[in-house]
């Protein structure tokens, strides 16, 4: 019998992360496109880069997993899901399936001036955080960014000594406290299994 076809379509943020957990030597039916890891710094532009990826691709698989969560996207993800049949990864965002939802839930009053790094942000700081929102040449940006927030936490898939060093940097260049979380995958993992099992 041959095996469902399976898109992934995902933020590029995700995609180290959902290759490590979907090798595509254990799952050669299932297919992993990313869209720009830049449409983390624009979220209204989420819903129709989904709409155009999947109109391209109508027809040519028989199940497809949207890798994001709402994303700040006003539910336009969701309605983009909806349109073609796909389902999308659990919660709001990437730091709360890799927290786990409910437990991003549990802390929310708590690091309601947190401000999140995953291994790709720690790892592309520089480039979508620090460049990404315009520091690098309006360094005064920083305090209407940064300045209701009181520390980095950094939520952390894997066991790298260098990313955390690059997270405390980042941390210490936004003038904020650190905090590391090792969440590993979180609810990434059991959002991808449930596809593929389904």
């Amino acid at each position: 019998m041959t095996p469902p076809r399976v898109l992934v379509l995902a933020c590029g943020a995700l995609a180290r992360e959902i290759l490590a957990l979907l090798p595509p030597e254990r799952f050669p039916a299932i297919t992993l496109q990313c869209l720009p890891a830049t449409l983390h710094n624009r979220p209204e532009r989420i819903g129709a880069a989904l709409r155009t990826a999947l109109a391209a691709l109508a027809g040519q698989y028989d199940r497809i997993l949207i890798g994001y969560g709402d994303c700040g996207s006003g539910g336009e993800v969701d309605r983009v899901a909806a349109a073609f049949g796909a389902t999308r990864l659990p919660g709001p965002h990437c730091y709360a399936f890799f927290s786990g939802v409910a437990e991003f839930a549990s802390r929310a009053e708590d690091d309601l001036q947190s401000f999140f790094l995953t291994d790709f942000l720690a790892r592309h700081f520089e480039t979508l955080v620090w460049q990404g929102l315009g520091l690098d040449r309006h360094p005064d940006l920083r305090d209407l960014y940064f300045g209701n927030y009181v520390r980095v936490v950094y939520l952390a898939q894997t066991e790298d000594a260098a990313l955390t060093t690059a997270a405390a940097a980042a941390a210490a260049r936004l003038g904020l406290g650190f905090e590391r979380r090792f969440v590993g995958y979180g609810d990434l993992a059991s959002g991808l299994a449930r596809i593929v099992a389904a």
